[in-house]
């Protein structure tokens, strides 16, 4: 049972004795490098393993690009055929045919964008750089053509006639929305603009990325002085000299950002001065002048953004990318920040005066500033509750928290259980995977673990597919989550705060959504849905943490 193994590992871990994912690690990719020239691309054919997990263990940064170059021929040619058909335009030799098109360049995509956002290095970032606007070029050579269009407007057309139901109706609604919302309706010289709009969006799109990653490693807080670090706990000041050291700083202390504005250690810090250093480091780390500041870029993605809204017939990029979505317009989504903000800009005045107020009662000397925040919002919490996360800390050990509450929680909600996969390969020795049964003991899924943080690693944390779920296509999902929780010096047990509890059983439910997608098409599967409704299935789970 889940429960029980937990609670074994769980017991292992507080004492020393075992780390999550400390289990022999299989195959990461890139242990053995073949010459290119004398071995197969394993990109470029169905994984054998099962669920069709890419073989992350054969995998070199060297196959993508041939691999991107075969998946973009191979989609021209798909959508070619769909627009000179000579039959006259049907649901199946049309819509259907489009979800069938692009499965090697949705193999290698999804792949590469995996690694490419948890496990990235310079090659991976120029080919992502490099092949951001080609694949924006393939998008506009299907969404812009005009024969390809006029048939999903037949189609959409005698969607009542062909008695369309169902996903049926509703990939037709899709489908015809997305190529007018591309631009499929605008003239010859528009398209022109329009796609110059478009590749040059996604260049800097994928510059930003980069330029965002860096920033956050370059301005990690580094000391000398471990007295600088008082209020971390023991385990914590001995991760942040393994940070150190892993990055070439020998005998100092490293703190790395996170993708936030605030920091985890700013609760901890006792002094103000590295507490502001901290923030101010994160506050700006992409404002400095240097070759990752942003700014430029940005202001540069808006002004695309709005031409391109603009030459779409909108008055705004907000107006664009609410038309699709539960809010709809900006004057809703306004009329609902409108009324949101009062009552939070009143609880966030009301917690200042109370933590102002303990500042003052010890003597501090000094207004509540941005870095103060969280590290007095803990004594207040203390204070009035004897609580606090240093407190929560020993009870939610990772490996704890996954197996015998995120895993126990979805067993006793929907019946399944997880046994994990020591055999499929992983990107990385941190990662982990668990196959997923439904309650009937039917095998429903595979979902990789990557929970610790990476100077390679974007920031944040997120749920993506290396395999989409699709009964057109006869596949069945691998979903991965990705989090940034701190990782802990070797043979200690990595410990969460009660936020990061809440964010992985977040990430899980967002898990959920693709371990149970049950769609026909693939285009409509799992998570493909309204991107302020994506947030509903996690939102619901995180609840479950409490």
């Amino acid at each position: 049972m889940v429960r029980h193994t937990a609670l074994v590992l769980a017991a292992a871990a507080a004492a020393g004795a075992l780390a999550f994912a400390s289990s022999p690690a299989p195959a990461t990719m890139h242990e053995t490098q073949t010459s290119a020239a004398v071995r197969a691309n394993p990109l470029l054919t169905p994984s054998p393993l099962p669920f069709g997990a890419p073989p992350f263990d054969k995998i070199q940064d060297a196959d993508f690009r041939p691999a991107f170059d075969a998946a973009i021929k191979q989609q021209l040619d798909e959508v070619a055929a769909i627009a000179n058909n000579p039959e006259p335009p049907a649901f199946d030799n049309t819509l259907v045919a489009l979800e069938r098109s692009g499965q090697l360049l949705t193999r290698v995509n999804l792949t590469f964008n995996g690694l490419a956002s948890a496990n990235t290095n310079p090659t991976l970032q120029a080919l992502q750089e490099e092949v951001a606007p080609q694949l924006a070029a393939l998008d506009d050579a299907m969404f812009l053509n005009d024969k390809v269009f006029k048939r999903v407007e037949a189609v959409y057309q005698q969607r009542e006639a062909l008695r369309l139901e169902g996903q049926s109706l509703r990939l037709a609604e899709y489908y015809y929305k997305r190529f007018v919302r591309a631009g499929a309706r605008l003239s010859d010289a528009d398209k022109t603009r329009l796609k110059a709009l478009n590749e040059e969006d996604a260049t800097l799109g994928a510059k930003f990325t980069n330029m965002l990653l860096a920033a956050a490693k370059a301005g990690a807080l580094v000391t000398s002085n471990v007295a600088d670090l008082a209020g971390l706990s023991k385990d914590e000041i001995q991760a942040a000299s393994e940070a150190a050291k892993a990055r070439g700083f020998e005998g100092q202390w490293l703190i790395p950002l996170q993708n936030t504005t605030q920091q985890p250690a700013l609760a901890s810090l006792a002094n103000r001065a590295i507490r502001q250093r901290l923030f101010d480091a994160s506050w700006t780390r992409t404002e400095r002048g240097d070759a990752n500041d942003t700014r430029a870029t940005i202001a540069r993605l808006a002004e695309l953004r709005a031409r391109r809204a603009a030459l779409l017939g909108y008055p705004s990029h907000a107006a664009l990318s609410l038309e699709d979505q539960m809010a709809g317009t900006p004057a809703a989504l306004d009329q609902f920040l409108r009324r949101l903000v009062p009552p939070s800009a009143a609880n966030a005045r009301a917690e200042a005066r109370e933590i102002q107020a303990l500042i003052d009662r010890q003597g501090g000397g000094f207004a509540l500033a941005p870095w103060d925040w969280d590290f007095y919002a803990e004594r207040v919490r203390k204070a009035r509750y004897d609580l606090n996360n240093a407190d929560l800390a020993p009870y939610l050990s990772l490996d704890r928290v996954l197996r015998d509450g995120v895993f126990y929680t979805a067993q006793e909600l929907y019946g399944l259980t997880f046994k994990q996969r020591r055999d499929i390969p992983v990107y990385h020795p941190d990662v982990t995977v668990f196959e997923v049964f439904d309650r009937d003991g039917t095998s429903m899924a595979l979902f990789y673990c990557d929970y610790f943080k990476r100077d390679n690693k974007n920031g944040g944390a997120w749920m993506d597919n290396f395999v989409q779920q699709s009964k057109l296509l006869g596949s069945r999902p691998v979903v991965v989550n990705v989090a940034n929780f701190t990782k802990p010096a070797p043979g200690q047990p990595a410990l969460l705060t009660f936020d990061e509890v809440g964010t992985l059983f977040h990430e899980f439910g967002h898990a959920l959504h693709g371990i149970f997608a049950n769609s026909q098409y693939p285009a409509l599967s799992g998570a493909n849905v309204a991107r302020d409704f994506v947030e509903l299935p996690s939102q619901i789970n995180e609840h479950w943490a409490l």
